[in-house]
């Protein structure tokens, strides 16, 4: 009785997946002659259908545009000075390494080796992180 539920099942699974592969792709993307130029014209407003025209869209932007102060044109060439390299800046470090701190271990005496040899007890040092980290360009600027 269950092989008979098994393999009505399987037939019902098989014949489902073939029924949704059975449609054409004429059906499921129709393409209605449309190129891509038209359907960009379409979303962005370029061209018929309701859209903004590109005139009405440039006069938007128009009217969010502002012009500039005479304090924005006395301080381009300051802003403008911070973001250029010259051989002053170059000169100084723009990204300082992180400090890493040296790690002191003892190690108490002990037994090593295939043939146990006493080892004296003795001090090492090491760093906390394996790599040399750096901060990014002005997120720590005090020297260590």
């Amino acid at each position: 009785m269950r092989r008979i539920w098994i393999n009505g099942l399987t037939v019902l699974m098989v014949a489902a997946a073939l029924a949704g592969c059975s449609t054409s792709k004429e059906k499921m993307l129709p393409h209605d002659g449309n190129t891509m130029l038209d359907i960009w014209n379409e979303e962005t407003g370029g061209a018929a259908r309701g859209g903004q025209s590109a005139q009405q869209l440039l006069d938007a932007r128009q009217s969010l545009r502002r012009s500039l102060t005479q304090d924005d044109v006395n301080a381009a060439p300051t802003v403008n000075a911070s973001y250029t390299r010259t051989a002053q800046n170059e000169i100084y470090r723009q990204f300082h390494r992180l400090p890493n701190p040296d790690l002191v271990m003892y190690v108490f005496p002990h037994l090593a080796g295939t043939d146990p040899a006493p080892v004296p007890g003795y001090t090492t040092v090491f760093p906390l992180y394996q790599r040399v980290q750096y901060a990014m360009s002005g997120e720590r600027v005090e020297d260590y």
